[in-house]
C-alpha cells in the first residue's frame, strides 16, 4: 500500500506560502487578521510536520488515512477562503496617492465590510474544524502509530522474475542472445565490463538479466545474484554475495560479526583472482551503487556485472567506461504480446475463440507491451468465464481491479514501487497527469505552466519556477514513469506519454486522495459526499453526465481541463466555478455554444487556454483576470485582442492566433511578459512597436512582417522602429527570435544588430527573402546560439567557415535561391557540436556537398538536396562515411535536366553509402 498523504502535502505547501505572503502585505497590517493568520500558520505548520512523518508509513491504517483526508480538505478550504478575503480587500495591493488614495481605500473597505464580516465568520468555523482535527489526532494516538515499526513481513514482488521458467518467456530470445554475445566478446582485453538494463517497472528487466546470466554463467569462475531494493542494507547485500561465491564454510562462519568495511574487504579478497559474473538487481540510487561497486575489484580477468534499474541516471552512473553498455528495455511487440497472452490463457494462440479476439486486442492495447501487465491480466481472465461480456467488464474495470483483485496485486506492487520512491513534490505532479486520457501526447510547456498555476512549484536554489517545473518533468522521465516523445536536437524532450498501466495506477491514487475527478463516461467515479470536487478532467461526457455534474458543488474546483470533443455546451457555466486556477479548453470544438458568462469572476485564474478551438471572439471579462499568467490563443479564429488586454500586468505568456494581429498600445507596461507570438509589426502602430523594447523580461519573440509596399515610407519607419526595439531586447534576456516575412529593408537593418544579443539561443527566418550575405552579428561571440535557420543568396565555404566557428551550434538550416555551379566542401575543422544539418534550396540546381574526414563529427541528422545533373560533373560521392554518428539521412533528389535512369542511379548510389547506423530514405521531387 502506498502512502496516502501526497495530495495533503501538496495542498499544505501552497497554503503555508500564501499565509506567509499575507503576513507581509497589506492584509497583514489589519490587527485581528494578522493575529488570525499567525495562529492558522502555526497550526498548519504543525499538521504539515505530522503529514511528513505519515508519508514514511508504507501501509498506513484507516485512522491515518481518515485524518489525512480531513487535513487535506481543511487546507484547501482555508486557501479558498483567504483567496476570497484578498479579493474583497482589493488584492492587498499598496498604492501611494496621499489623501485621494486614503479615501479610496476607506471607501473600498466600507463597501466590502459585509463580505469581510462573512469571511470573519468563516474563519471562526475553520478554527473549530482545526480544533476537531487536533483532538481527533490525539484520540487516534496517531503519533504512536507513526513512531511504531510495522513488523509484518513483505513479499518481494520481483522474486518470480528471477525464477521464471524459460519455456514461459516470450520475446526475450533476441535481446538475450545479443547481450550474451556482447558479454563474452573481447575476452582477451581482460578488463571488467558493466551491462546496465534500464526501463519501466514490469518490462522484464530482471527476467532478461537472469536469462543472460543463465546463458553465460558457465564461462565464469563464480557467480551471484542479489537484489538491492529501495532501502538497501549494504552489509547484508555484501554478505549475501560472499555466501554465494565462497566455497568454504569456514570462510563465512563469523560473517555476522563483521562490520560493513570488513565484509567489503572479504568479498574483494574472494574475487581477487577470479573471473566473476554478478547480477545487482533493482538499484534505486547512485549512492547504493557506489557503496556496492567498491566491493568488486577491477582486475584483469574479464569479469562482468549486470545491473538493473528503473532510473536512467543510475544506469549511466553504473556504466562510466566507454566499453560498458546501457540497454533500454522496450515493450513487447504486438505479435509477442498476443503470443504471451493467449498461451497463458488457452495454451496456444490458435485456441482463442473468435468472439474474444477483438476484446483481447483491446485489453492488450491497454497493457502496452508490458509483460507483467499481460501476465497479471491473463491470470485474471483465466479464472473468468470465456464470454465476451465478462471480458469487456474486465477491460473497463482494469483500473479499479488494481485495488481489489488478488490476481493483479503483484503488478500493482511492482508499479507502486516507483510511485512510493518519489518525494511528495514529484508525486503531486505525477498525479496531475491523470488529467489526460490514454495515449494522449502531453506537451512539456503546457504541463510546466499548469503545475506553476496550481501552486505545485516553488523556487529552489535560485532557479525560476519554470526551471524547477521542467526539472520535475525530466525527473519523471529519468525514473521511467513517463515516456519521452519528440526529443529535439538539443536533447530537450518536447512531450511525453504515460503508459496505460501507470496511468491506471495514478488515476486510482487520484481518486483515493481526492486529487482529480476524471469524468470519463461510465468509468466516472464521484468523490464521497464529505469531499468537495477539487479538480475536474473532462475526458468523455454526454448530456446525462453533464447534468449530473451540474448538481455538484463546483465552488472549490481548482482546475478544469477538457480533453474530449463532445458535449461542451452542456458543461456547467463558468459562473459555478469560483476557485479556478487552470482553465484549459485546448482542442475542444463547439466552444462558441458554451456559456462563458462569469469568466470575469475567476479572480484566481492563472492559466487560460483556448488553443485549437473554434472560438472567434475573446470574452470581454478576460481583462478582469489580473492574476493571469498564460493566455494561449494559438489556432483560434480570434482576429484581434481587446485594447484593455494590457491591464493584465502579470501575464507572462501571450500566445496569439493565426490571424494578423496588431500589437496593443500599452504593451510596454506588461513587463512580466516572457513570451509573445502572433503579432504583425507592419499592421501595428509605430508607438506599439517601440514599446516592445520595454519588455525587459522577454525571452521568446515570434513576429510577422506583412510587406505590401516595401518602398513605402511607412514600412521603412516600422522596420526602423522594430530594429531599435530588437536591439534593446537583445541587451536583456532575449533567447529565441523568429521573423516571418520581411524584405531587404528589414534585413539590412538587422545586419547591424547591436549590442550583440548575448543570450540568444535560437534565430529563425521564416521568410522567402534571401540575405545577400551573412549578418555581421553572427560571430563566434554568440556563445549560446544553438539553432540557426537562415536564407542566404550565396553559400560559400567562407560562410560555412564562419558558421563552423559558432561554439554552441547544434542545428543549422540553410536555404538558398541561387543555382550554384561549384561543389561545397565541408572541412574537418568546424561545427564540432552540430547534430542537425538541413540544406534546402528554393531554386533549381542544388549544390553538391562533400564531407571531408573529420567534418561534423557529432552530426546525427542530415537533410539535403542532391542535384542529379551536377553529379554528372562531380559524381555521386558525398563522403557520408566520414560522419561517424549519423543516424538519419533525408535526400531530396533534384531531377531537373536529368533522365530517369540517371535519377535511379543516384538513388542506388546514395543508398549504398557506407554508414552503418544510417536509416536511408531517398525522395524524388519533380
Amino acid at each position: 500500500m502506498a502512502p496516502v498523504v501526497t495530495a495533503a502535502l501538496g495542498a499544505l505547501g501552497p497554503l503555508l506560502g500564501k499565509l506567509a505572503d499575507l503576513l507581509a502585505n497589506e492584509c497583514g497590517r489589519l490587527k485581528r487578521v494578522r493575529r488570525e493568520i499567525r495562529s492558522l500558520r502555526t497550526e498548519f505548520t504543525s499538521m504539515h510536520a505530522a503529514l511528513q512523518r505519515y508519508a514514511m508509513l508504507e501501509d498506513p491504517d484507516h485512522q491515518v488515512k481518515q485524518w489525512v483526508s480531513l487535513v487535506r480538505e481543511l487546507a484547501y478550504d482555508t486557501e479558498d477562503l483567504f483567496d476570497k478575503f484578498i479579493r474583497h480587500l482589493g488584492n492587498g495591493e499598496s498604492h501611494d496617492g496621499g489623501f485621494k488614495e486614503y479615501f479610496r481605500k476607506t471607501a473600498r473597505r466600507l463597501k466590502t465590510l459585509g463580505a469581510r464580516h462573512g469571511i470573519a465568520s468563516q474563519i471562526d468555523d475553520l478554527k473549530l474544524r482545526i480544533k476537531e482535527v487536533k483532538e481527533l489526532k490525539t484520540s487516534y494516538k496517531l503519533d504512536d502509530t507513526a513512531s511504531s515499526t510495522q513488523g509484518h513481513a513483505t513479499v518481494d514482488p520481483r522474486l518470480a522474475a528471477l525464477f521464471a521458467e524459460e519455456a514461459h518467456l516470450v520475446g526475450i530470445d533476441g535481446p538475450r542472445d545479443d547481450l550474451a554475445k556482447w558479454m563474452l566478446e573481447e575476452e582477451n582485453k581482460h578488463h571488467r565490463r558493466v551491462l546496465s538494463i534500464v526501463g519501466f517497472g514490469g518490462l522484464g528487466k530482471t527476467t532478461l538479466a537472469n536469462e543472460v546470466y543463465r546463458k553465460i554463467q558457465g564461462h565464469f569462475d563464480c557467480h551471484a545474484i542479489v537484489s538491492v531494493s529501495q532501502k538497501p542494507d549494504t552489509k547484508k547485500i555484501i554478505n549475501d554475495l560472499i555466501s554465494q561465491v565462497s566455497r568454504k564454510d569456514e570462510f563465512t562462519k563469523d560473517m555476522e560479526s563483521w562490520d560493513e568495511k570488513k565484509s567489503i574487504g572479504k568479498l574483494r579478497e574472494l574475487l581477487q583472482d577470479k573471473r566473476y559474473l554478478v547480477i545487482i538487481d533493482d538499484i534505486w540510487s547512485t549512492l547504493a551503487w557506489k557503496a556496492i561497486n567498491c566491493a568488486f575489484p577491477e582486475i584483469n580477468s574479464s569479469s562482468r556485472i549486470i545491473t538493473t534499474t528503473r532510473i536512467l541516471e543510475v544506469a549511466s552512473f553504473c556504466c562510466p567506461a566507454r566499453d560498458d553498455q546501457i540497454y533500454q528495455m522496450k515493450p513487447l511487440s504486438d505479435i509477442h504480446s498476443e503470443r504471451l497472452f493467449f498461451n497463458r490463457i488457452f495454451g496456444s494462440e490458435e485456441r482463442c475463440p473468435y468472439m474474444l479476439i477483438e476484446v483481447s486486442k483491446a485489453i492488450l492495447k491497454k497493457c502496452g507491451g508490458l509483460p507483467l501487465a499481460i501476465i497479471s491480466i491473463s491470470g485474471l481472465l483465466a479464472n473468468r468465464p470465456r464470454v465476451k461480456e465478462e471480458w469487456e467488464k474486465v477491460k473497463r474495470s482494469i483500473g479499479s481491479d488494481l485495488n481489489g483483485s488478488q490476481s493483479l496485486e503483484g503488478m500493482k506492487n511492482i508499479l507502486s514501487l516507483s510511485y512510493n520512491d518519489l518525494p511528495p513534490n514529484l508525486k503531486t505532479v505525477l498525479l496531475h497527469l491523470s488529467n489526460f486520457p490514454e495515449d494522449y501526447l502531453i506537451d512539456r510547456e503546457r504541463l510546466a505552466r499548469q503545475w506553476i498555476a496550481e501552486g505545485f512549484i516553488s523556487e529552489e536554489r535560485g532557479r525560476s519556477y519554470q526551471e524547477v517545473a521542467e526539472s520535475y518533468f525530466y525527473e519523471l522521465i529519468n525514473k521511467s514513469l513517463v515516456q519521452p516523445v519528440d526529443i529535439g536536437y538539443d536533447g530537450m524532450v518536447h512531450a511525453c506519454r504515460v503508459h496505460d498501466m501507470m496511468l491506471e495506477l495514478i488515476i486510482s491514487k487520484s481518486i483515493e486522495e481526492n486529487f482529480i475527478t476524471v469524468v470519463n463516461g461510465s468509468q466516472t467515479v464521484w468523490e464521497s459526499s464529505q469531499c468537495s470536487v477539487r479538480r475536474l478532467s473532462i475526458q468523455d461526457i454526454d448530456q446525462e453526465l453533464a447534468s449530473e455534474l451540474s448538481k455538484k458543488d463546483l465552488r472549490h474546483v481548482r482546475s478544469l481541463i477538457k480533453t474530449s470533443l463532445g458535449c461542451i455546451k452542456h458543461l456547467p457555466s463558468l459562473a459555478k466555478f469560483e476557485a479556478l486556477h487552470v482553465l484549459d479548453f485546448g482542442g475542444c470544438r463547439g466552444l462558441t455554444e458554451y456559456d462563458m458568462d462569469g469568466i470575469e469572476n475567476l479572480f484566481q485564474l492563472k492559466y487560460l487556454s483556448f488553443r485549437r478551438t473554434d472560438i472567434s471572439e475573446l470574452p470581454s471579462g478576460i481583462v478582469m483576470l489580473h492574476d493571469l499568467e498564460t493566455l494561449d490563443l494559438r489556432g483560434t479564429s480570434i482576429e484581434h485582442l481587446p485594447a484593455t488586454i494590457v491591464q493584465l500586468t502579470k501575464l507572462q505568456h501571450l500566445l496569439c492566433g493565426n490571424h494578423l494581429w496588431k500589437i496593443p498600445i500599452g504593451i510596454g507596461n506588461m513587463t512580466t511578459l516572457k513570451e509573445i507570438s502572433g503579432f504583425d509589426i507592419t499592421m501595428s502602430s509605430v508607438g506599439a512597436v517601440k514599446e516592445l523594447g520595454s519588455l525587459i523580461n522577454l525571452k521568446v519573440l515570434h513576429v510577422r512582417f506583412t510587406v505590401k509596399d516595401e518602398e513605402s515610407q511607412e514600412y521603412k519607419i516600422h522596420a526602423e522602429m522594430f530594429h531599435s526595439s530588437l536591439c534593446k531586447l537583445g541587451s536583456h534576456k532575449l533567447q529565441s527570435m523568429r521573423i516571418d516575412g520581411g524584405n531587404s529593408s528589414l534585413f539590412k537593418l538587422l545586419d547591424s544588430w547591436s549590442p550583440l544579443p548575448s543570450c540568444l539561443q535560437r534565430f529563425e527566418m521564416g521568410s522567402p527573402y534571401s540575405l545577400s550575405k551573412l549578418p555581421k552579428w553572427i560571430t563566434p561571440a554568440l556563445t549560446r546560439l544553438a539553432c540557426l535557420n537562415i536564407n542566404l543568396s550565396v553559400i560559400t565555404e567562407e560562410v560555412l567557415g564562419i558558421l563552423g566557428e559558432l561554439p554552441a551550434l547544434l542545428s543549422l538550416t540553410l536555404y538558398t535561391d541561387t543555382v550554384h555551379k561549384d561543389r561545397l566542401v565541408l572541412k574537418g575543422t568546424g561545427c564540432r557540436c552540430l547534430k542537425e544539418f538541413f540544406y534546402e534550396p528554393f531554386g533549381e540546381g542544388a549544390v553538391t556537398l562533400l564531407f571531408e574526414e573529420g567534418a561534423l563529427p557529432k552530426l546525427e541528422m542530415l537533410q539535403l538536396c542532391f542535384s542529379v545533373s551536377m553529379a554528372k560533373a562531380y559524381g555521386f560521392y558525398l563522403g557520408i562515411e566520414h560522419l561517424p554518428y549519423l543516424k538519419d539521412v533525408h535526400v531530396i533528389l533534384d531531377n531537373w535536366d536529368a533522365t530517369s535512369s540517371e535519377v535511379e542511379a543516384a538513388k542506388v548510389a546514395i543508398r549504398a553509402s557506407p554508414t552503418a547506423a544510417l536509416k536511408r530514405r531517398a525522395q524524388k521531387t519533380c
